[in-house]
């Protein structure tokens, strides 16, 4: 397994949608072990396929607390197929917005078709974290952020202020 470095905002690349991935085969298996692997080093609890460069749909997810065994799902072309009318509030971060949370309101939970490491369909019945995470992933795989989910006046400070950063970076060589 390799961790791949993050795509940072204001990374044109995060608007970019997604591919789907026509079969699960070794190497997509590959790149779910990596993403994993990414994902944990970070760390963080969830991390799309763009983030790491890769605009294919897929994602790992692990909302797991510290101390209790790793629960790492990988999530090939999710689908949400259905959302609750109750909404929740979590307050959320992003690997791709390092250092930046905002509370954002979205479904309660949600149930996600999905093809699984398997290469077989499945549905995932999800609320709480878990819910949370998997709508902000999949957004990811459509080129949306989470700052998308907050007042323009926020996410426009948000933006102006990584892009100032990302200038004032030296340049590789």
């Amino acid at each position: 397994m390799t961790i791949k470095p993050l795509i940072i905002l204001p990374d044109p690349l995060l608007r970019q949608v997604s591919q789907p991935i026509e079969q699960v085969n070794a190497d997509v298996l590959q790149l779910a072990d990596d993403m994993l692997e990414t994902m944990y080093d970070a760390p963080g609890i969830g991390l799309a396929g763009i983030q790491i460069g890769v605009p294919r749909r897929i994602l790992v997810v692990d909302v797991s607390r510290e101390g209790e065994e790793k629960q790492p799902l990988v999530i090939i072309n999710p689908e949400i197929v259905a959302s609750s009318d109750e909404r929740s509030v979590y307050e959320e971060g992003c690997l791709s917005i390092p250092e930046y949370y905002a509370e954002v309101e979205r479904p309660a939970a949600v149930t996600v078709r999905h093809i699984g490491r398997d290469g077989k369909e499945h549905l995932l019945e999800a609320d709480g974290l878990l819910a949370t995470c998997l709508q902000h992933e999949i957004d990811h795989l459509n080129g949306v952020l989470f700052i998308d989910h907050i007042s323009r006046l926020k996410r426009d400070m948000v933006i102006k202020r990584f892009t100032k950063a990302a200038k004032s970076k030296p340049k590789a060589i």
